[in-house]
């Protein structure tokens, strides 16, 4: 069992950045590969990026290509979605998840998630 806290959530305007936190229990942390999801109101929730548990790969969905950086720290059993260039069409809620399988874009497929952190970027 593993228990997920985002932070770093907020308002922020177009262009700006955000650094998104995830603290995690337990002792196995570099047992599960971690990824970020994000929902909109009235959409599915859906694949941002995703890192191996060993840090070695790293995943993201084109959309956040180029602006957003995975990274974790596994002496700290935290991971991080660092956000610059952001665009209105980011604002969700910011969920991460973890799994002891394969990573995967299907959110279905994870095992646990945290309790969310609001984005938010204003035009």
């Amino acid at each position: 069992q593993v228990q997920l806290v985002e932070s770093g959530g907020g308002l922020v305007q177009a262009g700006g950045s955000l650094r998104l936190s995830c603290a995690t229990s337990g002792r196995t942390f570099n047992s599960y590969n971690m990824g970020w999801f994000r929902q909109a109101p009235g959409k599915e929730r859906e694949f941002v990026a995703a890192m191996t548990k060993s840090g070695g790969e790293t995943y993201y969905v084109d959309t956040v290509k180029g602006r957003f950086t995975v990274s974790r720290d596994n002496a700290k059993n935290t991971v991080y979605l660092q956000m610059n260039s952001l665009k209105p069409e980011d604002t969700a809620v910011y969920y991460c998840a973890a799994t002891s399988g394969v990573t995967h874009t299907n959110y279905k497929l994870w095992g646990y998630w945290g309790q969310g952190t609001q984005v938010t970027v204003s035009s």
